[in-house]
């Protein structure tokens, strides 16, 4: 089975048919779609390896998903649109895609974009791992997953089981949404029945012992809808350098 998923979002059908296939030959994951509110779902939900994304599509823009896709994930998204003006590249820029590609465009040269920037990613993640170890850092937390143990700037912080296990499950998804009910199956298992708000509960203790401001959380981000997301080192580190 293909390792790797791409979100594909283009209101023209045939331009999905025809990318869907070429894609799927090169041994991709393609889930496509055909519109703006569609595309987001799909992107909080599935967490895709990559996003393509049209900028003129039905119900919801691009720039309007590139946009909400950004502030909850680091997914990698290119562009995909007939507007070549520079005002339009940098507008897409700026709302946090990663690559911009102007139709028509040869599949060749879109292919080489997609390679380049997953690349990208797992040279990332690869770098990451080897210099913190066992050791993730994100801000002022240190999360050491072979000691089982978390501190908050260098000071240990004690968490229960299932405030730990919500931790690492957040951390897990890279900075992706992960939903509440998966929240509650991977933590309190997938036969637990009981009120749901307990998982609102954990997770406002855990923002009480990580948070600077738990009333205005940082680290632990609600995505109103779906569930809970942890934000990666590299998101601090673009917000503290605005």
């Amino acid at each position: 089975m293909p390792d790797t998923t791409i979100l594909l979002a283009d209101d023209d059908e045939m331009i999905v048919d025809v990318l869907k296939r070429q894609l799927e030959r090169e041994g991709y994951a393609v889930i496509a779609v055909y519109d703006g509110v569609t595309a987001l779902e799909l992107a909080r939900s599935l967490q895709p390896d990559l996003v393509l994304l049209d900028v003129m599509m039905p119900r919801l823009q691009g720039w309007e998903v590139c946009r909400e896709i950004r502030r909850e994930s680091a997914v990698p998204i290119l562009m995909l649109t007939a507007r070549g003006d520079e005002l339009d590249r940098v507008l897409g820029l700026e709302l946090g895609a990663d690559d911009y590609i102007v139709k028509p465009f040869s599949f060749r040269e879109l292919l080489a974009r997609i390679r380049a920037n997953l690349r990208r990613v797992a040279l990332s993640t690869n770098a990451a791992t080897e210099e913190r170890g066992d050791q993730v850092v994100i801000g002022p937390i240190a999360i050491d997953r072979k000691r089982h143990t978390v501190s908050r700037r260098s000071e240990p912080v004690t968490l229960s089981q299932r405030e730990y296990g919500l931790l690492l499950a957040m951390l897990d998804a890279n900075g992706g949404v992960v939903a509440r009910a998966d929240l509650l199956d991977k933590v309190w298992g997938e036969q637990w029945i009981g009120d749901p708000r307990t998982l609102d509960v954990h997770i406002r203790w855990l923002r009480e012992k990580l948070e600077d401001e738990p009333s205005q959380p940082r680290l632990i981000v609600t995505v109103r809808g779906v569930g809970y997301r942890l934000v990666t080192s590299d998101e601090l580190d673009k917000w503290n350098g605005l």
